[in-house]
């Protein structure tokens, strides 16, 4: 009787190791599976940002194909086939990112898959084992005599305990290869969907990859076009040029009037006793107000248009084409579609609104201590002294004579200082 006991307590006791080891290997395979759900977090933001250029791509071409039309607009076609190689550089770029964290994730998928099922072969075995043993023990009645063979009556029931533990592990056993075999067939289906989108995208990589390769040579054969075309390029940079300085010179003087204004007024209010002190309190708030409202949203506010990309940027530069001459751009332009409806970035007042000639019609808002200033425009929807809401229609784009193109040109200002742009609208 003892040695049946002795059998039967190894017989346990080896089921307990390999419950162990199963543990142990359940451990192994949760720290194999918990690096997934970053590789799906990396996935979803290139993908996000894959869609995000694909969409600025398509602005772009569609506005490459306006320029088609026209003969004389070389240089916004130059310009813009220049902002979009520069996008379909980003989106390839963020593919092969995609293709590597796909692959990444592929080969953790197969070391997963590859560990489920030793997993489900080892449990099996291990689980046939337990049925033989179980069945041996039915025949033989060996339980009953594990149990009825004990020196006490504490003993047979820690004994009692011992089986029926050992039946409930046996029961989880089956549970767990049931689960195991259900958690592989998932891990087979989703190793089969990444290695599909990772050859979509290869593909499209590869897609891409041509275009940039046509629009490189049609950027090339634009270039020397430009060059041939120099004398009249550097004629219309002149004549934009003292267009740019009409334009500085109202804005300045505007800008300046303002705050002269807002100035006599504090002084006004100072000298006529409390209701003009009340009076003046409440402008300085409401001012303060949209000053900090202004400055609180840096980086994030709108664009002055739904869509368009940007052609010249804020500072010194050199002029794409004709190297020995540098522009100054005190704000930005956006080529945008024809007509387009351009909108204020903020909430404020309108201060100025004057026809320049080469800028057509200039319209400029006040933010507290900001200014925005929105030019090119063929309509002007709003009257001086109105006040506006954020992204509240100011005009409409007029469409450029000669390029039979519609641009922007925005500039921001905080008092008498120009600022630049791209630091305050979003990216």
């Amino acid at each position: 009787m003892n040695l049946k006991n002795s059998i039967y307590q190894q017989s346990f006791f080896k089921f307990l190791v390999k419950s162990n080891l199963l543990k142990r290997s359940l451990f192994l395979f949760f720290i194999l599976i918990i690096s997934l759900p970053t590789f799906a977090q990396q996935r979803e933001k290139l993908e996000n940002q894959r869609k995000k250029l694909i969409k600025e791509i398509r602005v772009t071409t569609n506005l490459l194909q306006k320029t088609k039309k026209t003969k004389k607009a070389t240089l916004e076609r130059f310009l813009t086939l220049q902002k979009q190689i520069e996008i379909r550089e980003e989106l390839i770029q963020t593919l092969n990112e995609e293709i590597e964290i796909t692959s990444k994730s592929i080969n953790r998928s197969v070391d997963v898959v590859g560990f489920l099922e030793e997993d489900v072969a080892r449990l099996k075995e291990e689980y046939s084992e337990m049925l033989r043993m179980a069945y041996r023990q039915k025949l033989n009645k060996s339980h009953l005599l594990f149990i009825f063979s004990s020196g006490s009556f504490n003993e047979a029931f820690r004994r009692w305990q011992y089986l029926k533990q050992y039946d409930e592990y046996r029961q989880k056993q089956a549970r767990l290869i049931l689960e195991t075999q259900n958690t592989l067939s998932d891990k087979v289906t989703s190793l089969e969907k990444r290695k599909e989108e990772k050859q979509k995208l290869l593909e499209s990589e590869e897609r891409q990859a041509e275009l940039l390769r046509l629009e490189r040579v049609a950027k090339d054969e634009l270039l020397e076009k430009l060059k041939g075309d120099e004398s009249r390029l550097t004629g219309d940079l002149r004549t934009k040029e003292k267009a740019r300085e009409k334009l500085n010179v109202a804005i300045e003087n505007i800008i300046r009037d303002e705050m002269a204004r807002r100035r006599r007024e504090e002084r006004t209010n100072a000298t006529a006793g409390n209701s003009g002190k009340k009076r003046d309190s409440d402008m300085t708030v409401a001012s303060n107000a949209l000053t900090k409202g202004f400055l609180q949203n840096k980086g994030r506010l709108p664009w002055p248009v739904s869509k368009g990309i940007i052609t010249s940027f804020f500072g010194k530069q050199q002029h794409p084409t004709i190297k020995s001459i540098q522009i100054t751009n005190n704000g930005i332009d956006i080529q945008t579609a024809a007509n387009a409806e351009v909108r204020a970035i903020h909430q404020g007042k309108v201060i100025g609104k004057q026809f320049i000639p080469g800028h057509d019609y200039m319209v400029i808002l006040q933010h507290g201590n900001y200014y925005t200033v929105y030019s090119h425009l063929e309509e002007v929807f709003l009257q001086k002294g109105e006040t506006v809401k954020g992204r509240q229609v100011i005009g409409k784009l007029s469409i450029d004579a000669t390029t039979g193109t519609s641009e922007v040109h925005f500039e921001i200002w905080k008092e008498k200082t120009r600022l630049n742009p791209t630091d305050w609208v979003r990216k």
